[in-house]
């Protein structure tokens, strides 16, 4: 029998506008040399960061130690996902040097370990896995020591754009579920449970390591969490990353819930139990969080 935590804060829930914000949340404001050299790097070659797009809580600290994510093929999403800071819209902008520019500042910020993402490009036909493709080749070519994870979008059950996404040599390719199953409606309106859990399954096939993370403090129940591990062990899935979901703006989904430490250590040893190989499990890790750890797992 599982013996979950009773953490009071856990039933406080979101009927009188958004719970206080916990101690455990405090991050740290982005400074330093450091931090201040990749944000120079970022600037001057016209790259987009989900650091910067998604309100990232760890971009200082990050940053600060010299590495990014960075968010390919533009900072317009075709998606309205309900807990996204991203904008919304038609994007208008397809850049086919961007590959070569992200391979560059690469090289320049002596990035060991690279974190790629992007929007979803759901108005073109290869759901932009052509850029994918050329930005992993170029940093590879450019930087052949520096290991890669891409963070994919969903490709809409467009599995050659899938194959050509994830066969560029990185080493690591993560696909978010981002919730629960009976929340991907509210959260995830354009994408389906069934659809990403395909994909992963298939990324497993190709022989790539898989990777996925989910928010907390949506309104799921530990019942529902424990069934999403099940499912992602069951389609192949080697890497679970579990954080807390923050508010980006009063218009996205409400905090319901701010989850515990304590909650978050008993998922992670439940995952591993449930047969995934690594579970990162903390009130601030994010999906590219100490992604540098899953590259040999």
């Amino acid at each position: 029998m599982i013996e979950l935590p009773v953490i009071p804060s856990e039933q406080q829930r979101n009927r009188a506008g958004a719970p206080k914000r916990p101690d455990w949340l405090r991050v740290k404001l982005p400074i330093g040399p450091e931090y201040a050299k990749v944000r120079k790097l970022v600037d001057e070659h016209k790259l987009h960061t989900i650091c910067e797009s998604g309100n990232c809580p760890n971009m200082g600290e990050c940053w600060g130690a010299g590495t990014a994510t960075f968010m390919i093929l533009g900072n317009v999403c075709t998606r309205s996902c309900t807990f996204c800071a991203v904008a919304t819209g038609r994007p208008n902008e397809y850049d086919t040097d961007e590959p070569r520019r992200v391979a560059e500042a690469i090289v320049l910020m002596k990035v060991k370990h690279a974190v790629l993402t992007s929007v979803n490009r759901d108005e073109l036909k290869d759901r932009g896995a052509e850029i994918w493709y050329q930005t992993v080749k170029l940093i590879k070519e450019a930087s052949p020591s520096t290991t890669i994870e891409t963070l994919i979008p969903d490709t809409k059950g467009n599995w050659e754009a899938l194959e050509r996404m994830i066969s560029a040599g990185q080493e690591v390719v993560s696909h978010n579920m981002e919730t629960v199953e009976r929340l991907y409606r509210r959260v995830r309106p354009q994408a389906r449970y069934e659809r990403s859990l395909e994909q992963i399954r298939r990324t497993k096939e190709y022989g790539q390591r898989t990777k996925s993370g989910i928010m907390l403090g949506l309104g799921e129940t530990h019942d529902e969490v424990f069934k999403a591990m099940d499912d992602l062990a069951a389609n192949g899935l080697d890497i679970l990353t579990l954080g807390q979901y923050l508010q980006p703006t009063k218009m996205h989904h409400e905090v319901i819930e701010w989850i515990h430490p304590d909650t978050f250590a008993m998922y992670r040893e439940e995952g591993l139990k449930r047969g995934l190989k690594y579970v990162e499990s903390g009130p601030l890790v994010r999906s590219s969080y100490h992604a540098e750890k899953h590259v040999n797992v």
